[in-house]
């Protein structure tokens, strides 16, 4: 599993590498196009918004991945370290949970026929492509959930 989510990792890093270029050349060319040429370019919002929330989800994985997100540890900072590990355990688990819960239910949602007719306001793009990110980047999250989870049963919980 730890090889499973190390690839993912490396590709959703080159990946975050190539939005976020992508995202500020985007932006950059847009703001010239805007103050410069005065021809502002129509879709470069759409795209940017759309490359934020790609990025915006792969770097929530990617911190699952490193447990690198904000946490409040004044309680489990004071607790012996079986008690932590039984937390953390407990922790893993029920955020497994609930992204299992979210895979359900964002599959069902964008396969749902309500938003296979839908399409982004400048360049119709069907919005089922800007929406897969979410099922994406929970599977992502889960893979990396599930190897924190091994990890913390097999070594306990390294930080």
């Amino acid at each position: 599993m730890n090889f499973l989510s190390n690839m993912v990792a490396s590709f959703e890093k080159k990946l975050a590498i190539v939005l976020m270029f992508a995202m500020a050349v985007i932006v950059a060319g847009s703001v010239i196009f805007r103050y410069v040429f005065n021809q502002p370019l129509v879709w470069a919002g759409e795209v940017s918004i759309f490359l934020l929330i790609y990025i915006t989800f792969i770097g929530g994985s990617l911190g699952l991945k490193h447990k690198t997100q904000a946490s409040v540890t004044l309680l489990t900072d004071k607790l012996p370290e079986r008690v932590n590990k039984v937390v953390a355990f407990i922790s893993y688990l029920l955020m497994l949970i609930f992204m299992g819960v979210l895979l359900f239910f964002c599959a069902k949602w964008i396969t749902s026929p309500s938003v296979a007719v839908q399409k982004s306001s400048t360049l119709l793009l069907p919005m089922w492509i800007p929406y897969s990110i979410v099922p994406i980047g929970l599977l992502f999250a889960s893979i990396h959930l599930l190897n924190n989870l091994l990890i913390l049963i097999k070594e306990g919980d390294k930080k």
